[in-house]
């Protein structure tokens, strides 16, 4: 069997599967539940062709793919023929521990190269990879030496999303290479037929850019079909067929589109003839055969590229394409019914009992002789690091992001392969999250170097904004979500390229709510990076409600895959990052971490840092001041509200002997320890860090929460011993005015603390 003959029985293999791996999760498999399980057989079939033409034709292990989320059995059933996912998998698609509904780098066992759900965000994160490799690729410590493609294929949809758009301007910034966005232009989305001309705007979207635009419209059957006489004017039709029209008329079938186009075009002899040497069949198959489904026209396109400029390739195909749900436009969660699937099972030449045969023969010694197959998984790893001791900071006053930009300088001071390995980034703020001393020391990455021009021309400036090769800082525009997916790709550049990279991200703490869906799917990939956002919470008065945070510290509690933290001294945040960066490498327990700091000085504690401190700091909470015997009330703070209550001791003297502070470092790792601890089988008598801390507190004592933040974040603290607790914090919008000013408003100073002893 010839090669073109293999990949056409390899797509009928996949468009197969794909099908009855929906089929069997929606009819076939027991349901004890009773909700819809789901699946998208339509957006699958539309994608079969493109995916088998990359996976069986083209691509080379360096190269790594974003698929489309709906196309996700498509995936599966290619990497079924490749041996990297079990049949046992895919019959349980979507089922508890089976293949997941959309790529999962971490809940999939297959050779998942970049997760996949949330539109928009995997064809985003194919440009942040690119740009990953580049900056990996310039560094001394590099040790690979490929330079792989960074492939998405993304629906037409997927381009309302407007995380594309700001990708596609940052990638512009930064002379974007190696990325191909291969668009499914089947015309529909979920509630219907897109608007005629999209291709256009697309087309000069992307051309503004500086990407190649390579429209892939007719198959081969059309290309010679229009060599016949009469041909010119059905390629006309085509050309002008509106979307929602050619759709209705693929579901209808040949005799339909035959009569449509007869009646627009009229009895002209060519085109008679051409139409009526064909059957219905042959003239539905022949209307179909755009150039997405298409493999010689699509291989012929992927191989015309030359150069490593961004391309765009726009792939007409037919949602639903070789199925009986062709072309309808309520096709895209639509299913086969169990009679539709019979008759697709007898097209398709599948006899009962081998719906899930894997391929024999050609097909085997062809598939297991691809590079792409020899590879196996391509999922790499690097060695630990050392993290390189600094020194304590000595000032006595100072905020938390004054002492991160310090602490970052240090390291930036420091000749070492850990400090070699640091990453900065930061959507416009640099400088006003203080990371103008370390940028000024690493300089910015650029693949091409460029001059300071101020510095060049002596014009005073604090700011030496030299790009160059050896840079460690990526300045990003003022868009958020750039910053979360630029995290995403350089915290996973292990996983890719088998060399670590310590991301570091700042951003204004409000405005983490701004990019929270791509956070979320950095984590979800298992990203290692570290978010540092300041400022913080009312405190930054001057600015108003509109960039003062409120939620966010209950966005470090209830975000899986990154570890929050809130400390309101130098010395905890020196701590904390080194245990950042240890945390950042651990593959097993490991994650991200997210710093929430402010830019409020506070007065240092003379206080020496010994191991016990330290270990109660990573743990989340520890004795700032220890309770007495009889205590009536403690207080729990979290960040940079040490002031106000310290204030308040003083306020109360000799009157509360008793009373006990306890700062809170982290409320996310205390709640999830104690949460797991009171579930878990193997729950000991010893208890969990707070019961620890709170177990010798009476239980007539009260106990009084506060943060610049929404109360809730410690409110659970109640549920540890069943303490009557006092929720201190921020439930409504800021506004301008001084600290004091709205801690009085909010009453989280030190008198509203005083008074809530009384409530």
């Amino acid at each position: 069997m010839n090669k073109k003959k293999i990949i056409k029985e390899i797509e009928k293999k996949i468009l197969w599967l794909s099908c009855w791996m929906i089929h069997n999760a929606n009819h076939i498999r027991e349901n004890d539940d009773g909700i819809k399980v789901g699946g998208h057989q339509a957006s699958c079939a539309s994608m079969v062709s493109m995916m088998v033409a990359l996976y069986f034709n083209f691509l080379k292990p360096e190269d790594r793919v974003a698929v489309k989320p709906h196309a996700s059995p498509v995936f599966h059933a290619i990497q079924y023929l490749f041996g990297l996912q079990t049949r046992e998998k895919i019959e349980n698609f979507r089922g508890f521990n089976g293949a997941q509904s959309y790529p999962s780098r971490t809940k999939d066992i297959d050779d998942v190269d970049i997760s996949t759900g949330s539109v928009g965000l995997g064809v985003a994160m194919t440009s942040f990879l690119s740009l990953t490799q580049d900056y990996i690729r310039q560094k001394k410590f590099n040790n690979y030496d490929k330079k792989g493609k960074m492939i998405a294929l993304v629906g037409d949809a997927e381009l309302d999303e407007g995380n594309v758009y700001e990708c596609l301007q940052e990638g512009w910034k930064h002379n974007l290479r190696n990325v191909w966005w291969i668009i499914d232009y089947n015309r529909q989305s979920l509630d219907g037929v897109v608007h005629e001309g999209l291709w256009e705007r697309i087309s000069s979207v992307f051309e503004a850019f500086g990407w190649n635009v390579i429209v892939i419209k007719y198959g081969l059957l059309q290309l010679e079909a229009f060599k016949e006489p009469g041909g010119n004017k059905l390629k006309d039709w085509i050309d002008d067929c509106p979307n929602q029209l050619y759709s209705a008329l693929i579901f209808e079938g040949g005799k339909a589109i035959r009569e449509r186009i007869l009646d627009d075009i009229g009895d002209q002899k060519e085109v008679s003839k051409l139409l009526n040497k064909r059957t219905d069949n042959e003239i539905l198959e022949l209307m179909s055969n755009l150039g997405g489904h298409c493999i010689p026209s699509l291989s012929e396109a992927f191989y015309s590229v030359k150069d490593d400029k961004p391309t765009a390739f726009l792939a007409y195909t037919i949602k639903g394409w070789g199925t009986p749900l062709a072309g309808h436009k309520d096709n895209h969660a639509g299913l086969m019914t169990k009679e539709q699937m019979d008759k697709f099972k007898n097209k398709m030449q599948i006899k009962n009992g081998e719906e899930w045969n894997n391929v024999e023969k050609d097909l085997r010694e062809y598939i297991d002789n691809l590079p792409f197959k020899k590879a196996g998984s391509r999922k790499f790893s690097s060695k630990k690091l050392n993290i390189d001791k600094i020194e304590d900071l000595k000032d006595t006053k100072i905020s938390t992001q004054n002492a991160f930009g310090k602490i970052l300088d240090q390291y930036a001071q420091i000749d070492s392969e850990f400090a070699n390995r640091i990453l900065t980034t930061s959507p416009d703020v640099s400088v006003s999250t203080n990371l103008g001393a370390w940028v000024n020391r690493k300089g910015l990455f650029s693949r091409e170097e460029t001059e300071d021009t101020f510095r060049d021309r002596k014009i005073p400036s604090i700011q030496k904004w030299k790009f160059s090769p050896e840079g460690q800082h990526i300045e990003l525009g003022i868009a958020e979500m750039n910053m979360f997916i630029m995290l995403g790709a350089a915290g996973l550049s292990h996983e890719f390229f088998g060399e670590r990279l310590f991301p570091i991200g700042t951003v204004y703490d409000p405005f983490i709510s701004r990019g929270l869906d791509a956070l979320n799917y950095a984590c979800y990939q298992n990203a290692r990076f570290m978010l540092v956002a300041t400022p913080s919470g009312i405190t930054l008065a001057p600015e108003g409600g509109a960039h003062q945070s409120i939620g966010t510290p209950m966005i470090g509690i209830s975000q899986p895959g990154i570890l929050s933290f809130e400390p309101a001294y130098s010395d905890e945040l020196n701590v904390i990052i080194k245990y950042g960066f240890e945390y950042m490498q651990d593959e097993q327990n490991g994650g991200s971490v997210y710093l929430r700091l402010s830019t409020k000085p506070l007065d240092q504690l003379p206080r020496k840092m010994s191991e016990n401190l330290k270990d109660n700091i990573i743990k989340g909470a520890y004795w700032l001041r220890e309770p007495g015997d009889s205590p009536t009330f403690i207080i729990i703070y979290q960040g940079v509200i040490v002031d106000e209550v310290i204030k308040a001791i003083q306020l109360l003297g000799e009157k509360q002997k008793d009373l006990g502070v306890l700062a809170i470092t982290s409320s996310d790792i205390l709640f999830h320890e104690w949460k797991n601890n009171k579930i878990s089988s193997k729950h000991t008598t010893q208890g969990c860090h707070i019961e620890n801390l709170l177990k010798n507190i009476p239980k007539d004592c009260k106990i009084i929460t506060v943060l610049d933040g929404h109360p809730m974040t410690l409110s659970w603290i109640a549920g540890v011993f069943g303490h009557h607790l006092i929720p201190l914090g921020i439930n409504e919008f800021g506004q301008t005015g001084t600290s004091n000013d709205l801690y009085k408003k909010f009453n989280i100073d030190s008198i509203s603390i005083i008074n809530s002893v009384n409530i």
